[in-house]
């Protein structure tokens, strides 16, 4: 097996992909009480995180140094087939009303100072489960008046009024994601598409602009440099404040396979790039996703905000 080292990537065979990865991937474990507490807790009340559905490698730096989550809510089966994602696709369950509360529970009980609440897609329901999302932001916020929280929703098939119902439920952060380059969207998301994105975000920033709005990116299933500039541009263009540039890594063999594994120093030139286009904050790195890092982002966020109140007094 061969690999070769091209400005400062390394490009490896297929049959090589599956069996070793490069050295800034390897994950430092951190199992402490804060990790396995929450663990135990999400089990007892039956809880999902996108942390572990969709196995995330930083799952062990936010839950046992950050005291950060991202709760899964609407169940663990999603009606969409994304080709990145590791989440189960299928029928989904009914509604669990009670969900809100257990959320908001687990999230006073455990003490967090930071929550994202995303959800599988429910394309079955017609407000997309807009209202429970709301209804959780809420009961967190009425149990945890401190604890920030940012909602990371589907484009629930582009439904203004579904999108209201959760913006009106004042998250301090609303995230939608991208995923990929305008070109990869068909082959690489299911049912959504590059427009609608990019609508949904703008009109979120429309409904509440006081409220900022982030995207993520995930490099390396065959785009180029130039498509993810397009990206950038395009986000901005939404008026979209925060971005998250990461690697993708295939979750199973039934995915999409990476076409390239991009060096830490390409991440920092993208996150120059980002700031540069005008992005108050921008995460990028191989381990960086959607969420990583995002209680300082809505710190950053909150701090920004009322100095632009002063400065307009």
């Amino acid at each position: 097996m061969q690999s070769s080292r091209l400005d400062g990537v390394i490009c490896m065979s297929k049959k090589e992909e599956h069996l070793r990865k490069p050295e800034w991937l390897k994950i430092k474990l951190n199992t402490n009480e804060s990790y396995t507490g929450l663990k135990k807790m999400m089990r007892e009340k039956n809880l999902h995180t996108v942390c572990e559905e969709a196995r995330c490698p930083n799952i062990h730096e936010c839950w046992a140094v950050r005291k950060t989550a991202t709760f899964m809510i609407l169940g663990d089966v999603c009606t969409r087939a994304c080709r990145f994602c590791a989440v189960k696709t299928g029928l989904p369950n009914e509604l669990d009303l009670q969900e809100p509360e257990r959320v908001a529970d687990s999230v006073e009980t455990m003490g967090l100072k930071h929550v994202v609440i995303t959800a599988v897609a429910r394309d079955d329901l017609k407000d997309g489960g807009s209202g429970v999302f709301a209804e959780t932001v809420r009961a967190v916020r009425r149990r945890s008046p401190f604890c920030t929280i940012e909602v990371l929703p589907s484009d629930m098939l582009g439904s203004f009024d579904n999108l209201k119902t959760l913006m009106d439920a004042r998250p301090n952060i609303m995230n939608h994601n991208i995923e990929t380059v305008r070109r990869l969207t068909p082959r690489v998301r299911a049912r959504a598409t590059y427009e609608r994105t990019l609508e949904f975000l703008r009109r979120a920033k429309e409904l509440h602009p006081d409220i900022p709005t982030k995207s993520s990116l995930m490099i390396g299933l065959g785009e180029t440099k130039e498509e993810i500039i397009e990206t950038m541009d395009d986000l901005r263009a939404a008026d979209v404040d925060i971005m998250t540039i990461g690697q993708y890594l295939q979750p199973t063999k039934k995915h999409l396979k990476v076409q390239k594994y991009y060096h830490p120093d390409e991440f920092n030139e993208l996150k120059e790039i980002a700031l540069s286009k005008g992005f108050s904050h921008c995460e990028a790195g191989p381990l960086v996703r959607s969420s990583y890092h995002a209680d300082e982002q809505v710190n950053e966020a909150q701090v920004r905000a009322e100095a632009k109140k002063v400065t307009n007094q």
